[in-house]
């Protein structure tokens, strides 16, 4: 049963802060969303960097994107992980039982991924620059590309909490991620999709990942973003709620 509105928000807060405290206790989390598209950023830029044709003298511009996609994709396992775990071990109906929203211990968990890719996001922009990263975007500019990458993380978290909720076992919630975490690959994240197989184009053409990729490059180029931000944003809408429609049908199944 609900509690009132007053004590809603104070009782999301308190689980956020439960879930922040896990977070900052693991470094291998930290470690894992971070340092791996760090590295990952750092391979192709100076390995393979000089070998891609991409149309412009600064790769590390061209990759950014990406990466940060695949550091969010990365990111979201985690919230499965621990959802999965806080079923398993019974947490939510400890919570269930004292005079809190029945939700909120589930909202806890997604602001959570929204917090700490937002802080993981934060720092490879930084490594980024210092690499070379160089942005002529104005601030509404960086707002829309944070607004896009806030509504990606929500959407993809939601598909976290089905598979965190539905799984049988902590390989099940956590494998999900890793078609995500690949995704980026077969897009224009790293090279034109001009320079694939046809069959491949068609794909990376018509996949989410591109459109969110080419919206936030050309935000951040201060270039026309055209209907790529539009496709975008329906692309991450769209799986935000269709997700969340049957992540709060599975919760209130296992809760």
């Amino acid at each position: 049963m609900e509690t009132s509105n007053n004590h809603y928000f104070s009782d999301m807060g308190i689980m956020l802060g439960r879930s922040m405290r896990h977070i900052l206790r693991s470094m291998d989390t930290i470690m894992t969303v971070t340092i791996t598209p760090i590295a990952m950023m750092l391979l192709f830029v100076y390995v393979f960097g000089g070998a891609i044709q991409t149309g412009t003298d600064n790769y590390v511009n061209y990759l950014l994107p990406g990466i940060l996609l695949m550091a969010i994709s990365s990111g979201i396992a985690y919230t499965s992980y621990r959802l999965f775990l806080d079923m398993q071990r019974g947490i939510f109906e400890r919570f269930h039982s004292m005079p809190i929203a029945r939700s909120a211990p589930l909202w806890g968990h997604v602001l959570t991924s929204l917090v700490s890719n937002a802080i993981s996001t934060l720092v490879i922009i930084l490594v980024a620059l210092v690499m070379g990263f160089r942005s002529s975007a104005g601030i509404l500019s960086w707002l829309a590309v944070a607004a896009i990458l806030v509504l990606f993380t929500l959407a993809l978290t939601w598909v976290a909490v089905i598979a965190g909720l539905s799984a049988t076992s902590i390989d099940g919630a956590t494998a999900f991620s890793y078609p995500l975490i690949f995704l980026p690959f077969i897009s224009s994240a790293f090279v034109p999709t001009e320079s694939m197989p046809p069959v491949v184009r068609a794909f990376a053409e018509n996949q989410p990942v591109t459109s969110i990729v080419n919206a936030i490059r050309a935000l951040l180029s201060s270039q026309p973003v055209g209907n790529d931000i539009w496709i975008a944003l329906a692309w991450c809408v769209g799986i935000m709620l269709v997700a969340y429609v049957f992540a709060m049908r599975a919760y209130k199944n296992r809760a």
